[in-house]
């Protein structure tokens, strides 16, 4: 599950939509923090949360399967633990990426995502890579 830079970088210059599992709504959480400055990055941000309406003007789903538009990125903001049943409905939607953000890793999900021909990412913020691959000029 090693992944390269080059790959990295494909993924943002091709990505359009990050479904954001476990986007709080509150500012102050990195969840937010992460998902706004993707946002003002030109992504769209589709919140999955099941405890809020809205987040950072986009209507929240309750989980991915809800979700009516493709995806190409599942930005998981859960605990290790939960990350199984993420990488299912990841791959029922036809995701291209699952990346699971700082101290979220689950190698066997991860395996499982692989072998359905998603590219994954653990345990690694979006935040920050995006930000190291803009400062060398490589997005």
């Amino acid at each position: 599950m090693a992944i390269t830079w080059e790959t990295v970088e494909k993924i943002f210059k091709t990505t359009k939509s990050i479904a954001v599992v476990g986007l709080s709504d509150k500012p102050d959480r990195e969840s937010y923090q992460v998902a706004a400055y993707l946002q003002m990055a030109g992504y769209r941000i589709i919140p999955v949360n099941p405890r809020v309406g809205e987040v950072l003007g986009e209507k929240a789903y309750p989980d991915l399967r809800q979700v009516p538009e493709k995806v190409d990125v599942v930005q998981v903001f859960r605990r290790s633990e939960d990350v199984p049943p993420i990488v299912d409905d990841a791959i029922a939607i036809g995701t291209r990426v699952i990346w699971m953000q700082v101290g979220i890793e689950h190698p066997e999900a991860g395996r499982k995502a692989e072998a359905a021909g998603l590219q994954v990412v653990m345990n690694a913020c979006m935040r920050s890579t995006h930000r190291a691959l803009k400062s060398s000029k490589r997005l």
